[in-house]
């Protein structure tokens, strides 16, 4: 009998330039200007690519204060980094943050095709609804959507974005110059889009990329995130900090995409990693105490204060409860939000304790490299999550992932050695998305 292939797992690597912390940008051996570099950019993707990464991703938010960290106040913008990207790699997938709260569907339909036809199918657009109510005022609003709207918006954004990626069949330019024949007009489609918000007539000026359509990835921690993720993602950026928070959330988002009706292994649930390396575990957790030493409580509060649409928790006292923000809207970025304060009262954590635990990325991977590997088979083999997305900032700590990391990895039959394949879709075991022009005759005559 056969044997299922075994499942691999997914890396992928955040290019966060100097950090999206208020310490990285200080390390002796990161660019002051990283975050603006493309060059930085350019050498960093190809060291992802020579490691085997399945994709690099760009994060991105429409709204700073003086107070954000420091690769946010400074930064490019995703499509325009990722094309230079797509032109300087081969293989590695492309994957950008864009916004459905404060964009229009034909616009990134267009943006994000031509992106996967410049990297020849390697394309992923990470929707986001904007948690940041700030952001509304920098596109004519008084006022931010509500967070239900936001996720009801964002499923038809997708649904009108995926429509116009199929505005042709993939036969429908025969370019024969002998007829005298470009398009075959049969074959190009309307897509005529009326929905509760948005019209869209379309067709797309065009085709269709190797891979079909960029893949679709997206990050929610609250009920309505994760039904939307259910619903549309193929990759999942998942907001957990343990080992227990990882399997509640992969089982969760994997049923409710059952329920659906979709295959669950076409849904990659990634966690963020940044892990502390050194040759013993000793050394590491000496390492991570340092670290953690240097961390300032005015940055960590700060830190804090994103989840929260910046609201400012300096005004309250440093080791009295974890205040009363009940008055707040929630509306920023609210599963996150929602779950430090249930943790922080049932625990009975203090402000201090709270923002040194849910400031900034929080993870047991300290240790030597063998160690860090065994945590992440861990977390894998425990159906934790199918990979992880690593961050990327400072040189010597991604050096070290690579060099020590992986090979264990690739030694333990997780990790690939070598790229099977050519688009993001194939390095994520995704199928390409069967024409909806050409399932639909197909649906009717089954009928």
């Amino acid at each position: 009998m056969t044997q299922p292939p075994r499942r691999q797992l997914k890396l992928g690597a955040i290019l966060a330039g100097v950090g999206t912390d208020h310490a990285s940008w200080r390390d002796p051996d990161l660019a002051g200007d990283a975050s603006i570099d493309i060059n930085w950019y350019i050498e960093n993707a190809r060291l992802a690519e020579a490691a085997k990464f399945d994709l690099v991703f760009i994060v991105d938010s429409p709204f700073i204060t003086p107070d954000t960290a420091p690769h946010f106040l400074n930064r490019l913008e995703p499509l325009t980094l990722l094309s230079a990207l797509a032109v300087t790699t081969s293989r590695i997938g492309l994957v950008g943050t864009l916004t459905t709260s404060y964009w229009e569907p034909y616009n990134v339909a267009r943006q994000f095709g031509s992106l996967d036809h410049i990297s020849g199918g390697r394309a992923g657009w990470n929707v986001v609804t904007t948690g940041l109510e700030g952001a509304s005022r920098n596109y004519g609003r008084e006022e931010h959507y509500e967070h239900g709207e936001r996720y009801e918006r964002a499923g038809e954004f997708v649904e009108v974005v995926q429509g116009l990626w199929d505005s042709y069949e993939d036969d429908a330019f025969p370019r024969d110059k002998a007829a005298g024949v470009f398009l075959d007009k049969t074959k190009q489609h309307a897509l005529d889009h009326k929905g509760k918000f948005y019209s869209v007539a379309g067709p797309l000026a065009l085709s269709r990329s190797p891979q079909g359509q960029p893949v679709i990835f997206q990050a929610g921690v609250s009920g309505a995130g994760r039904d939307l993720g259910a619903h549309i993602a193929e990759g999942v950026f998942a907001g957990v900090d343990t080992f227990e928070e990882g399997q509640e959330y992969y089982a969760d988002l994997k049923a409710r995409a059952v329920e659906l009706g979709r295959n669950p292994d076409h849904i990659s649930v990634l966690p963020g990693l940044a892990p502390i390396i050194a040759d013993t575990d000793e050394e590491a957790r000496a390492l991570a105490e340092a670290q953690a030493g240097k961390r300032e409580i005015d940055k960590l509060l700060v830190e804090l204060g994103r989840a929260f649409n910046y609201h400012d928790f300096r005004q309250y006292p440093l080791d009295g409860p974890f205040p009363d923000v009940s008055n707040l809207s929630l509306n920023s970025y609210k599963g996150r939000a929602e779950r430090i304060v249930r943790i922080a009262a049932a625990e009975k954590l203090t402000l201090r304790e709270t923002a040194e635990r849910f400031a900034g990325w929080k993870f047991d991977f300290v240790g030597s490299p063998q160690t860090i590997a065994d945590e992440i088979e861990r977390w894998f083999e425990g159906r934790a999550c199918d990979g992880f997305i690593l961050r990327v900032t400072r040189p010597g700590d991604f050096a070290l992932f690579r060099e020590k990391v992986v090979p264990l990895l690739q030694a333990k039959g997780l990790f690939r050695t070598e790229y099977e394949h050519d688009t993001l879709r194939g390095h994520l075991g995704l199928p390409v998305p069967e024409h909806r022009w050409r399932k639909a005759p197909a649906l009717a005559a089954a009928e």
